[in-house]
């Protein structure tokens, strides 16, 4: 009997003991959980730092005028780079060509806060104090088409030079091939003082130089179509043989006045435009010099862009090409 009761007190001791190590699991810490196991806690977005973020630059693009559709297709250009960017391109232009108004727009551009400037100066020393004290409120200037006389940080534009030489010798070719040997030769350039059409004119006469050809004295039409016509018509009552325009408004009322006069006259412009593509279609013009102002536009905003962000452009001028539009190319 006292052994039995030997057996049955170890045995007890055995459960209590089971027990107590069963009790104690209840205690006893969770085992770590695996990643996939975890709950993740709510993330709260980063904030951008300022370097994310994209830099919110106003940039003011003025042309000559906002009637030539060289200057709308500049704008388009410009427009695209500004959506690319994710900058304020804001379109700014005086109605003519006419200096007090786009000096205007120059200061009206400072006034209101952009930090650069894309022009195409309509006379490189009208604006060229304008700019300089843009320049020195810290507005960053970029040229398309035509600089001024003031020092900026990159330019884009056509090699107006060859461009007047390339249209000089589609004139004397076309003058050549219909057995044209001499005869007078008129040129409507815009003003007296736009540098790119006056390179265009010096181009052009450049050509002409040693042969029998008389070109007349130049006369402006300030790019008004409508004045060039005028002009062009009182060229071909004085029997020229060819006719000259520098700029879309030019070539347009050239085109126009040997359209409405039949007069057998070889005619070459300079721009492209719906108005201009119609009259070479119809042959009232031969051929016109077609430059890029939609690459002008884009490259040009994208210098302004990367002038704000600190790069240094060393007023690089880049030629953004010419091409010889003639009817089986249109």
């Amino acid at each position: 009997m006292k052994k039995l009761a030997k057996i049955l007190a170890l045995v007890l001791s055995m459960l209590m003991v089971v027990g107590m190590f069963a009790a104690c699991g209840g205690d006893k810490a969770p085992a770590e959980q695996t990643p996939a196991e975890q709950t993740p806690a709510e993330e709260t977005p980063a904030e951008e730092t300022p370097a994310e973020k994209a830099p919110e630059y106003k940039i003011a693009l003025i042309t000559m005028d906002s009637i030539d559709q060289h200057w709308i297709s500049t704008n388009e250009g410009a427009q695209k780079a500004a959506e690319e960017l994710g900058v304020t391109v804001t379109y700014m232009a005086p109605n003519t060509k006419d200096d007090a108004q786009q000096i205007e727009q120059v200061n009206n551009a400072v006034a209101a806060g952009c930090n650069a400037i894309v022009i195409a100066a309509n006379s490189p020393d009208a604006i060229t104090s304008a700019l300089q004290e843009a320049k020195d409120a810290g507005v960053k200037i970029v040229y398309v088409d035509s600089p001024a006389n003031l020092e900026a940080e990159a330019t884009f534009s056509t090699n107006n030079l060859e461009g007047g030489r390339m249209a000089g010798e589609t004139m004397l070719n076309a003058l050549t091939e219909k057995g044209i040997t001499s005869g007078k030769i008129g040129i409507i350039n815009t003003n007296a003082s736009t540098e790119c059409s006056l390179k265009r004119e010096d181009g052009f006469r450049s050509v002409f130089e040693g042969t029998d050809f008389e070109l007349l004295e130049t006369q402006y039409g300030e790019g008004d179509a409508s004045k060039s016509q005028t002009i062009a018509e009182n060229y071909i009552t004085q029997g020229v043989v060819g006719i000259y325009g520098t700029n879309e408004g030019s070539s347009t009322g050239a085109g126009n006045a040997v359209k409405a006069s039949q007069a057998d006259v070889v005619c070459v412009g300079f721009d492209k435009s719906d108005a201009i593509r119609g009259l070479i279609e119809e042959g009232y013009i031969l051929a016109t010099m077609a430059q890029n102002p939609d690459v002008m536009g884009y490259e040009g905003v994208k210098a302004a862009v990367a002038a704000l962000n600190g790069e240094d452009l060393g007023g690089a001028v880049t030629d953004t090409g010419i091409s010889v539009l003639t009817k089986d190319k249109l």
